[in-house]
């Protein structure tokens, strides 16, 4: 069974944990983050990030280096550091100045894996690579902007810690060399190029039918990249090979993550996360983490369509049509543990390529934490039945 908290009465826009899991940062659609011990079953406020003057849309927590850093709608991003204040002695989060160098806000922040480097996405139809600059003691920025041609809303950073991809609303996802000759070692060459100056564009993927593209992912290996549209679709992209796309009878998917080579779970209006199998012969939708049953979806190819036998669909479609549920009552309480849209999807437990456990926030204040490991039985046994 999920683990349910009820963080807040606010929406939550975003969230991240420490690297053992005793420390939760949350930005409740406010300028402040949040951050959260676990006590039990219950996670208890105990400190407040207050820098932005507005929503912070963003947040990410380097596991190694322990450092915070937050995006916002003011245009701005602070990476935090726990020191003692000069004052009481007392272990406190002190905020370090990026210069983002952008004049619209910013919509997304991920660490780079070495920690050395984070990405911000923003609608200034650019992405900001920071580094640090130890002589000034702050943050600076280097914008990968071509071919860019409206607002990014998410980044993934590839494991060789030098590639990231982007999707934003001008309908694409790609991949983008982020490689700065001062921090980086020269790249072993990948399935996507060799040569990789900055801005090199690697790989560029259309949205199926001209949806924006809301989230963006590496698989474990870093070898394909799937995207989360607006045109309720996922893809999964093999650079060179083909692109599988599966439009969903659902409401559009929002966030997502890989969960193994062959396993990816996805969130967004449809309030649960919906899991995808497959590989390099095709993809499908194989159900919901909601229920703890799946059953089949129809096999992907490039261009087909899968079939989610969802109940929060017809929740929604009811409550549209007739302002009321499937079961005939006006009870406004959705069948599914998240009561609203999930804003984020994210590793919990597991290594890469072996995550056990997801963690979901959404914009009903509530934490879910999530066993994946059916998922990975129920894939096995659907590859023993197609063989």
């Amino acid at each position: 069974m999920p683990e349910v908290f009820s963080i807040s009465q606010n929406p939550i826009t975003a969230h991240a944990f420490n690297a053992d899991r005793s420390q939760l940062a949350v930005s409740l659609n406010s300028n402040d983050a949040q951050i959260l011990i676990r006590s039990g079953s219950e996670w208890v406020p105990t400190e407040m990030l207050t820098e932005h003057d507005k929503v912070i849309t963003s947040i990410d927590w380097a596991p190694n280096s322990n450092q915070i850093v937050t995006a916002s709608q003011d245009r701005n991003a602070y990476v935090w550091q726990q020191t003692p204040d000069p004052e009481t002695g007392k272990i406190v989060w002190k905020p370090t100045l990026v210069l983002l160098r952008i004049n619209r806000a910013a919509t997304h922040v991920r660490w780079s894996p070495k920690e050395d480097k984070f990405a911000v996405a923003s609608g200034a139809r650019a992405i900001a690579i920071c580094s640090f600059d130890p002589e000034n003691n702050w943050w600076v920025s280097k914008l990968l902007k071509k071919p860019i041609r409206s607002t990014v809303l998410a980044v993934d950073w590839h494991p060789n810690n030098v590639l990231l991809a982007a999707g934003s609303a001008d309908m694409k996802a790609r991949v983008f060399s982020a490689y700065i000759k001062e921090i980086d070692e020269r790249p072993a060459a990948t399935v996507w190029g060799s040569k990789l100056p900055f801005n090199t564009i690697c790989g560029e993927f259309t949205s199926a039918a001209g949806g924006w593209v809301h989230s963006v992912g590496f698989s474990p290996s870093g070898d394909v990249l799937a995207f989360a549209s607006h045109d309720s679709s996922i893809s999964i992209a093999y650079p060179g090979g083909p692109v599988y796309n599966i439009r969903m009878p659902t409401l559009p998917l929002v966030t997502l993550t890989w969960t193994s080579e062959d396993n990816i779970i996805a969130a967004g209006h449809d309030c649960q996360p919906i899991v995808f199998s497959g590989s390099d012969a095709g993809w499908q939708e194989i159900g919901t983490l909601d229920n703890g049953s799946y059953a089949a979806g129809s096999k992907a190819g490039a261009g087909s369509v899968g079939r989610l036998k969802a109940g929060a669909f017809a929740t929604f479609r009811d409550a549209d049509s007739r302002g009321q549920t499937s079961n005939g009552t006006t009870d406004t309480k959705l069948i599914t543990i998240h009561q609203n849209t999930v804003t984020s999807v994210r590793p919990y437990a597991g290594v890469p390529g072996q995550i056990t456990q997801v963690s979901t926030t959404g914009v009903d204040g509530k934490l879910v934490i999530w066993d994946t490991a059916s998922v990975n039985a129920l894939t096995g046994r659907m590859a023993a039945m197609s063989m």
